[in-house]
């Protein structure tokens, strides 16, 4: 299991150029490419995905980061017990 882990976490190192956390405004960035922004879209309430010139995701913004993996951490664990039992 936990090389299965350090896999993934090389697999997204490899997707994603960087992540960074923003605690004073609770956002998390993930930064796809190099490429500058040309415009954002919503998906949802709290995420911004930004597109370079041709239309290429370049950086995704999750705003209320925490709550979103409190949230996403609690129906994991719902999922969990229940495969457990």
């Amino acid at each position: 299991m936990q090389k299965e882990a350090e896999k993934g976490v090389r697999g997204m190192r490899k997707r994603f150029k960087k992540v960074e956390y923003s605690a004073d405004v609770d956002a998390l960035v993930v930064t796809l490419s190099e490429e500058k922004p040309e415009y954002g879209e919503n998906f949802g309430e709290n995420i911004i995905v930004h597109y370079a010139k041709g239309g290429r995701p370049v950086e995704i913004e999750i705003l209320d980061a925490s709550e979103l993996v409190t949230s996403s951490m609690e129906a994991i664990a719902v999922k969990a017990k229940e495969k457990a039992f």
